[in-house]
């Protein structure tokens, strides 16, 4: 890797105090990061004071909170006011992913300037765990929707790890709060030209239960953030 490539993450959390701990160890054990941003979207429950103990004890680890309690978007852009290294990665406070598949992602980044990175839960024969066949086959055709209205193929819109350079995403601009977001940066980084890349990534989905965040609303939104941002959209300014 080059000297002069830094990549920091930022971790958005809601009340995640039983994975929270664990997501951050997992990122320590990478020890690739410039910075570990973590932002408290204002949870109810002991993830602000399980963040704290880490801020305490790490000096590379930042704690941040947003005002009120507005989304995964809302979150990430928070963070992404303290990021000062050339790229920059999303990790959700969850178990799903494991960021030892981001150092692969990040010599992708390195060796293709100008380029958005996608952890690609599609691509590859990872070891992977769907525990719900509604939101696998949801995102397969959102996926291949979207492929289509911007005449570009990608396998996996909605994956969570998004590596890019931190000038690109602020060109972007993020206006979502919620999980459009994905979506959203995907689009205009289309427009702006860059460069799209899939990298195969290991995934272990969690239930509702234990959790899991995303609702039928938010597939909702997702879809008309695809069309209303596409290529096909002539009213897309």
């Amino acid at each position: 890797m080059e000297n002069n490539k830094t990549l920091s993450v930022v971790v958005p959390f809601f009340n995640e105090e039983d994975y929270l701990a664990g997501s951050i160890k997992r990122l320590l054990e990478v020890n690739i990061f410039d910075k570990i941003i973590l932002v408290d979207d204002k949870s109810s429950d002991s993830s602000i004071n399980i963040a704290k103990d880490f801020a305490d004890k790490y000096k590379n680890i930042v704690l941040l909170q947003t005002k009120r309690n507005s989304g995964k978007g809302n979150a990430v852009k928070k963070g992404l006011e303290m990021v000062h290294s050339t790229h920059v990665i999303v990790h959700d406070a969850d178990l799903e992913y494991f960021p030892d598949d981001i150092p692969e992602m990040f010599n992708v980044a390195i060796n293709n300037p100008n380029s958005l990175i996608l952890g690609s839960r599609v691509l590859g024969e990872k070891e992977r765990k769907n525990l719900y066949f509604i939101t696998y086959l949801t995102n397969r055709l959102f996926s291949i929707f979207f492929s289509l209205i911007n005449m570009y193929k990608v396998s996996d819109i909605s994956t969570c790890y998004q590596l890019t350079e931190v000038k690109t995403l602020r060109e972007i601009n993020i206006k979502e709060n919620g999980f459009s977001m994905e979506v959203e940066i995907l689009s205009k980084a289309l427009r702006l030209g860059v460069e799209i890349y899939e990298v195969p990534i290991k995934y272990y989905g969690r239930s509702y239960e234990d959790g899991k965040k995303i609702k039928t609303k938010d597939a909702i939104k997702i879809f008309y953030k695809m069309v209303a941002l596409s290529k096909l959209n002539i009213f897309f300014k």
